[in-house]
């Protein structure tokens, strides 16, 4: 066995470098130790601060456990006409930008009554009771009755959504160049619509928009692009929106097994055809052998 023997130089420094290692490594917790810890001071609200804050949030309706709380309606501080009230002013009542626009695109065809103002979709009854009272109507026009009414609603462009293009539903001022090639990219990929009520599928649509978008649009379920149930591809059919590709599968499956499917409701045989779906796909299926 070998031995190592050190002098007494080499054993100094070999203890003096231990020493050192420690110390680097505890220092710093004895320094944090030993370091007086400051004084923290938790002071009250004199009675004054209290006072002057309370006022505040009483002023502004600010307080820390109703910061998620929607914004509180107000009440009109004098009488005013409807009619004239601008987009700022609506708002300043407590309605949302998108609301002050709905009801700005009801009174600019001149309303005369708050029966009329009531049946604006975005007036909640909590928001028509506290207006209500202070409101004040032009006198309706001689003139104006339900022939004339019908009149003005016949000047609407009505679009065929079913057959029109892109330049014939912007001709309807109130649908946006975005909202109309979604409206159109959604038709081209179901094949048509079968009801308004689909607007609701269209990328980024809103109730507000849909509202307006109904007064313009037309549907001729006739004009609606269908799929041949008896030739299409399991590929072909998981195209369409409304079918995913375990459908589609499942449809061609069983036209192999059984042959060509003699009625639509024949479908229905698949186990992933649900009640709900063959109402909506009836529109889009056809049985030609």
């Amino acid at each position: 066995m070998t031995h190592y023997h050190y002098s007494k130089s080499t054993k100094r420094g070999i203890i003096i470098f231990t020493i050192l290692l420690v110390l680097i490594f505890i220092l710093p917790d004895l320094i944090q130790y030993f370091r007086p810890k400051p004084e923290v001071k938790l002071e009250q609200w004199t009675t004054v601060e209290k006072e002057v804050t309370g006022k505040l949030n009483r002023q502004t309706g600010f307080s820390y456990r109703n910061t998620w709380k929607k914004k509180a309606y107000s009440k009109p501080l004098s009488k005013f006409n409807p009619n004239e009230y601008t987009l700022e002013q609506w708002m300043a009542l407590g309605l949302s930008e998108k609301q002050s626009a709905i009801v700005l695109k009801f009174t600019s065809r001149k309303i005369y009554s708050n029966e009329e103002l009531k049946r604006i979709f975005v007036i909640s009854d909590e928001f028509y009771s506290l207006i209500k009272d202070s409101t004040v109507y032009p006198e309706r026009p001689k003139n104006f009755d339900k022939q004339t009414e019908y009149k003005l609603e016949q000047k609407l462009v009505h679009i065929d959504i079913n057959r029109a293009d892109l330049d014939e539903v912007l001709k309807a001022g109130e649908i946006s160049f975005f909202d109309a090639k979604q409206i159109i990219r959604l038709r081209d990929e179901l094949g048509g619509f079968y009801s308004t009520g689909q607007l609701s599928e269209v990328w980024q649509a809103t109730p507000e928009k849909i509202t307006v978008w109904e007064k313009y649009i037309q549907i001729d379920p006739e004009n609606i692009r269908k799929l041949n149930i008896n030739t299409a591809s399991a590929k072909e059919l998981s195209h369409h929106p409304y079918i995913s590709w375990n459908l589609a599968n499942s449809l061609v499956k069983l036209r192999s097994q059984n042959g060509f499917y003699k009625e639509l409701r024949d479908i229905k045989k698949s186990v992933l055809m649900t009640e709900e779906l063959f109402e909506k796909l009836k529109f889009y299926l056809k049985v030609e052998e």
